[in-house]
């Protein structure tokens, strides 16, 4: 799983970039088939913007974004948004399936 941390139009120091990598890595358990994730930081004005690209496999793409003063919230929400549209599409995947063959009644 490859992470991508940008930042177009400000600096991202170390404890930052920790922090996202840190989290950003524990949504492989809401979803295995993830493949890369970006995280794009922005400050618009007096806000911060974070957008969460995910992209996963069979060509699923997931993107999340949220605005507010304080980064770390900012971050903490688009990750609580991501989070729940892989957990949606597990659910939506795994319920295609059918149920397994022990619980096949004939």
């Amino acid at each position: 799983m490859n992470i991508l941390v940008k930042a177009p139009h400000m600096s991202v120091t170390d404890a930052i970039r920790d922090r996202i990598e840190g989290k950003v890595s524990k949504l492989q358990r809401f979803y295995d088939s993830v493949q890369t994730i970006e995280v794009v930081l922005d400050k618009e004005a007096e806000k911060f913007k974070v957008e969460i690209i995910v992209t996963a496999r069979r060509r699923n793409t997931f993107v999340a974004s949220h605005h507010d003063e304080d980064m770390y919230a900012c971050l903490d929400h688009c990750l609580d948004k991501i989070s729940q549209q892989l957990r949606r599409h597990k659910d939506k995947v795994r319920d295609r399936q059918g149920p397994p063959h022990d619980q096949v009644v004939l």
